[in-house]
């Protein structure tokens, strides 16, 4: 795991000040690779870029980066793993090739040489984000792994296109320009991140998953071409071929097989590596099948909390006592959390709201100190039908669009003007109803819930306010507008079911997005690398061959994952409602952490800014503060946005 960046741009200046700028880019992502360090400068051309080491295979200088081919036309700044490169390098040697060390990079660019980058980026299983300038045509290919799990920025402003790990690296740049995107902004409201492919900035991009690019400088004008796909999710899903789903049993032994090899060739490595586990289904499975191809225990990470509501530790213990791992595990309180709050805008350089955020950074930093990889369960949800919202957003769909849009319309409106307190007089009157649900505030915020989504003019609409944390955008963001089916022209495929659409969705968005940049930054904050085993390619394509009916059985989410589940790990020890991996932010908000956030959204400060309605804001923060309203998810995409902006802004 390693970063990268750098630039190309139009003017030519003296090489003292370009070797400067991009050994100083270079240093801003130090975290992603501190064991080594270079820089490459065109001779002949106003290109440099700058690459982090973190030592992974081949621990000597031959896998120093930046990285010439051997013809000397190549060359490669890349961040990732290839774990196929044993493979290919077979094939390579008997075409002849020849190689001095032992790394996947010299690999990479010895196929790229002989097979051209098209047919190499075909050939090749990983996760990669990589820069390959072409020295004889004075070109730039950008290019990014299947389901984008390593990150890749780019854009260009004014004269200089900028390209990176992460956008930290640009603002060294004398020429950077980072204006905020409303729009973008209107997004990150929404769904608590910035979808690709656009970035927080205005003319920055995040790189598609399973697409390159093509810059060029042509008579001093910088050309970049639109992303080519080499390998397409949705072509996958169109073409897909649906397996019997009476052979549940070959379903399951076929899903076995491809989890075994996937995870034997992610342990793959000259360093430690161990493994997140959290005792749900998807850790436990990737932690049973390292086991299983390992001589010794293998090392097992969690995090723990006080609280009961949140706790999985406890059902870790479990499974790692099971299969005999290594096992560590870390207890958390509010006062943990306080000294990674003030780190989240250095590690997540783009506005990021999710919780689990705060876990994830701290089981990283337990991890790195025994290990240098950490293998991860994260995927198996969206590829297998795991979220309760899929079973629970397709049938309130089927009833709700059976009532006419303008009487849901209505009816909507009016239950948001209620108060609240006349909500919970209503049903106040049902105290079989009210003992269900606990006290006043529970109820009209549930009721709350379902009015924000009543007036979805189609189930694309109605999934996407499902996901949405602010519904609508325009009411806390100034200038902001709301995207009703964003996702959706991209990502719809014909024939596909409810629930299928909405698996397809969060595959292209929610997975990469939010889930992957969550981990990334998080573990390369701590220069620890992670890998996700269920993300090989080979695994998502069998997962789209896989109906409905053996991912969602039995009233249960990932069926078929429970099933080879159950073939390594008995099941009284996983099965289990799923608890997520969260934190108890709601009541932290109200006590330990309540001064840091009150500065953060102090009212003349967010008036002065000028980026949010602080009468909305304002009301939110004193209503959760004095226990009215349960506004966790609403503060905390503010709080984080706010605390972004100062890192980055003040």
């Amino acid at each position: 795991m390693c970063g990268f960046a750098g630039f190309l741009q139009k003017k030519e200046i003296d090489r003292n000040t370009i070797s400067q700028t991009v050994r100083a880019m270079g240093k801003r992502l130090n975290h992603r690779g501190p064991d080594d360090s270079g820089i490459w400068v065109d001779p002949h051309c106003p290109f440099a870029v700058s690459h982090q080491r973190l030592s992974i295979l081949d621990l000597s200088p031959n896998g120093h980066q930046p990285m010439l081919s051997a013809s000397g036309r190549y060359v490669i700044a890349y961040n990732g793993e290839i774990y196929n490169f044993l493979e290919l390098k077979k094939q390579l040697h008997k075409e002849g090739c020849s190689f001095s060390g032992g790394s996947d990079t010299e690999i990479l660019l010895a196929a790229i040489e002989s097979w051209g980058l098209s047919s190499t980026l075909a050939k090749i299983r990983g996760m990669f984000a990589f820069a390959l300038w072409d020295v004889r045509k004075r070109k730039l290919h950008l290019a990014r792994d299947r389901m984008g799990e390593k990150p890749l920025y780019y854009g260009l402003l004014g004269d200089v296109f900028f390209f990176g790990s992460e956008l930290k690296a640009f603002q060294v740049h004398p020429d950077w320009q980072g204006e905020i995107d409303r729009d973008s902004l209107s997004l990150y409201v929404q769904f608590n991140y910035v979808p690709t492919p656009r970035s927080i900035y205005k003319g920055i991009y995040k790189l598609e998953a399973g697409t390159f690019i093509e810059v060029s400088l042509d008579d001093n004008e910088i050309n970049v071409t639109s992303c080519t796909n080499y390998w397409s999710l949705k072509g996958i899903v169109k073409n897909r071929k649906y397996m019997d789903k009476s052979r549940s049993d070959h379903a399951i032994d076929g899903l076995d097989h491809l989890i075994s090899l996937s995870v034997e060739e992610k342990m793959l490595a000259d360093v430690p590596v161990g493994a997140f586990l959290s005792g749900g289904v998807d850790s436990s499975i990737i932690a049973a099948h390292m086991q299983k191809c390992s001589e010794r225990p293998i090392s097992t990470f969690t995090i723990g909390f006080h609280e009961k509501t949140h706790n999985e530790a406890v059902y870790a213990k479990k499974v790692a006592d099971y299969l005999g791992t290594d096992h560590t595990e870390l207890y958390i309180n509010p006062r943990d959390t306080l000294a990674v709050v003030d780190k989240l805008p250095q590690m997540y350089d783009e506005p990021f709201s999710d919780f689990s955020q705060i876990p994830t950074y701290l089981i990283s930093q337990l991890a790195k100190q025994s290990v240098t990889v950490c293998l991860s369960g994260d995927g198996g949800d969206e590829l297998f039908g795991g979220y309760g919202r899929y079973q629970l957003t397709e049938s309130s769909w089927s009833k709700i669009r059976s009532l006419p849009f303008p009487l849901r319309a209505i009816a909507s409106k009016i239950l948001l003007a209620l108060p609240n307190a006349s909500l919970d007089v209503l049903f106040l009157l049902s105290k079989r109803w009210f003992a269900q649900h606990g006290k006043a505030g529970a109820v009209s915020d549930k009721i709350k819930k379902v009015a924000e989504i009543l007036d979805a003019k189609s189930r694309e609409a109605y999934y996407q306010k499902m996901l949405s944390t602010y519904k609508q955008a325009e009411n806390v963001v100034i200038h902001g507008k709301s995207s009703p089916e964003y996702f959706w022209d991209d990502t719809c495929v014909d024939g596909l079911s409810f629930f299928e659409s909405m698996m397809l969705v969060d595959q292209t968005n929610y997975l990469s997005d939010d889930i992957l940049v969550k981990v990334d930054r998080a573990s390369m904050a701590e220069s620890l690398e992670t890998r996700v085993p269920l993300l090989d390619h080979r695994i998502v394509e069998y997962a789209w061959q896989v109906p409905t009916s053996l991912k969602y059985k039995d009233q249960k989410g990932k069926w078929l994952l429970h099933q080879v589940l159950y073939k390594h790990i008995p099941r009284e020890l996983v099965d289990r409602p799923k608890m997520g991996f969260s934190v108890p932010i709601d009541s932290w908000l109200r006590g330990e952490l309540r001064d840091w956030a009150e500065s953060l959204l102090n009212a003349e400060r967010l008036a002065s800014e000028g980026f949010f309605h602080v009468g909305t804001v304002r009301k939110k923060w004193e209503e959760h503060c004095f226990g009215k309203r349960n506004w966790k998810y609403h503060l905390w995409n503010i709080l984080m946005f706010q605390a972004w902006y100062e890192e980055y802004h003040h």
